[in-house]
C-alpha cells in the first residue's frame, strides 16, 4: 500500500500545469512601462513553448528554428508532428497558422489561429496573427476587432497598437 500511495503522490508532483499562470496575464495587463510589458510578453511567450510532453517540445523548438531560417517546408511538417503528439497545445497550432499565412493559404491560417484561440484565449499573438489574416482578407473591421481583442490582454502590444491606428484611420468616415 506505501507504494502504491508513494507512486500516486510522485504522479502529482510530476504533473504540474504548462504555460503562463494567470499573474503573468495580470501584470501584462496592468503595467504602464513598456519594456516591463516586453519582458512580462517574452515571458510568457517562453512558457507557450513548454507543451507539457518532452517530445513536443523538441520537435516545436526544431519547426521554430526551420521557421526561422525560411524553411517553412521543414516547419510545416514538424508543426504538424507536434500537434498530432499534443493536439491540444495552443502554440503549435499558432505557429502552424503563421507558416499557411506567410504561405498565402487564408483558410488553413484561420483554422489553425482559431484553434489556437479556442484553446487559449488569452493568446494575444493569435489574436494578432487573426487581425493580420482578416486584415489581407480585407475584413477591416472584423480585422480591426481582432487587434483590439489583442489590446485587452496586452495593453502595450506595439503590433497590435500599431495595427488600430492604422485601421481606426484607414476606416474614419466609413458609415458603421
Amino acid at each position: 500500500m506505501f507504494k502504491t500511495l508513494a507512486f500516486a503522490g510522485l504522479l502529482m508532483v510530476s504533473s504540474p500545469d504548462f504555460g503562463p499562470s494567470d499573474q503573468m496575464f495580470e501584470d501584462l495587463r496592468t503595467t504602464e512601462n513598456e519594456d516591463e510589458a516586453n519582458a512580462t510578453a517574452m515571458d510568457i511567450w517562453a512558457a507557450w513553448m513548454e507543451s507539457g510532453s518532452d517530445a513536443a517540445d523538441l520537435v516545436m523548438q526544431r519547426a521554430v528554428n526551420a521557421q526561422a531560417r525560411g524553411d517553412l517546408e521543414l516547419a510545416h511538417t514538424l508543426y504538424d508532428r507536434v500537434i498530432a503528439i499534443q493536439p491540444g497545445y495552443a502554440e503549435a497550432w499558432n505557429r502552424r497558422a503563421t507558416v499557411f499565412l506567410a504561405r498565402e493559404n487564408y483558410a488553413e491560417a484561420l483554422r489553425d489561429v482559431n484553434e489556437a484561440l479556442k484553446l487559449e484565449p488569452r493568446h494575444f499573438g493569435a489574436w494578432g496573427g487573426l487581425g493580420a489574416v482578416l486584415e489581407t482578407l480585407g475584413a477591416k473591421e472584423e480585422a480591426l476587432e481582432a487587434y483590439e481583442k489583442a489590446l485587452t490582454i496586452y495593453p502595450l502590444f506595439p503590433r497590435a497598437r500599431s495595427a488600430v491606428a492604422r485601421l481606426n484611420k484607414e476606416l474614419e468616415g466609413r458609415p458603421v
